[in-house]
């Protein structure tokens, strides 16, 4: 079954009086919706009493909750100590993930930077087969690491690239934030068509059953010629991308990502409305 659910607490969240992660499962089972996904974009600050707390909460309402690491890894950093912090963003994530009771963690590979542009994905690479090392070494194999599509040109993270990065391990699930791949390629996926490309593509290198259950980030993006200016919400009717097409592929290639809905404020709302749009495809 495809997963819906909002990325962090929507503006409606707080405005019903809300403030704390464990209110989340309710309110995010409330509207209807299965999954929530925790930001440690600034670091990971989360004492184990209050990962556990989260993790009774979800728990008890049935919701499952996934983990995007800091914002600030960089895995093509020329610099081997900046390296050294990248992983321990990612493991320090991994054991909070744990204690939360989930196990799926996004994280975003790379930035070029100033060298070539190969340079910098062999790079990634390297570095993301050190990170798979250090993943059995502390006993997380068990959980899912998610490379994510990027949205700026300089940013490391194209379809193709984080195909290539989840070639490395099994441990490794690509994240298709297909706004990000909309505002890089300047518009790209606007039918079922440019979606199917690039999940067929995916399915062809990393084969169907890595496939089946991959992280999704959804949201209309605003950008420009440098890719991603800042993510909008579904009221934007300028930018995309649209779900309808994306869902009739999903439903057509038989695949249950998550989906997690990154919108500007509205992220519950509008994971209500991906839900609905599938459902209401999938039951003509």
């Amino acid at each position: 079954m495809i997963k819906f659910g909002p990325s962090g607490n929507s503006e409606s969240f707080y405005l019903a009086g809300l403030e704390d992660t464990e209110d989340a499962a309710k309110f995010v089972k409330d509207c209807g919706l299965d999954c929530f996904e925790y930001s440690f974009g600034r670091g990971v600050r989360m004492s184990e009493n209050k990962a556990k707390s989260i993790a009774a909460a979800f728990a008890r309402e049935g919701v499952e909750i996934s983990v995007h690491a800091p914002y600030f890894i960089n895995f093509a950093n020329p610099e081997d100590v900046m390296a050294e912090k990248s992983y321990g963003y990612v493991l320090e994530s991994a054991a909070a993930l744990r204690l939360m009771g989930g196990s799926r963690l996004v994280f975003h590979p790379a930035a070029q930077g100033k060298d070539a542009r190969e340079i910098a994905v062999a790079r990634t690479e390297e570095r993301l087969k050190i990170l798979r090392d250090k993943i059995y070494m502390h006993g997380y194999e068990d959980l899912i690491f998610c490379p994510e599509t990027m949205g700026k040109l300089g940013q490391i993270g194209t379809v193709e690239e984080i195909t290539r990065f989840c070639k490395i391990d099994p441990v490794f699930t690509p994240c298709v934030d297909f706004g990000h791949v909309n505002a890089r390629e300047q518009g790209s996926l606007k039918t079922a068509e440019d979606y199917r490309a690039r999940l067929e593509y995916m399915i062809g290198e990393l084969g169907y059953e890595r496939m089946k259950h991959f992280h999704v980030h959804f949201s209309k993006i605003q950008y420009g010629s440098k890719g991603e200016i800042r993510h909008l919400t579904f009221e934007d009717t300028v930018f995309g991308p649209e779900f309808e097409p994306l869902a009739e592929v999903l439903h057509e290639l038989k695949l249950e990502p998550y989906i997690v809905s990154e919108s500007a404020g509205t992220q519950a709302e509008d994971a209500i409305a991906i839900k609905r749009i599938y459902e209401a495809l999938a039951t003509r």
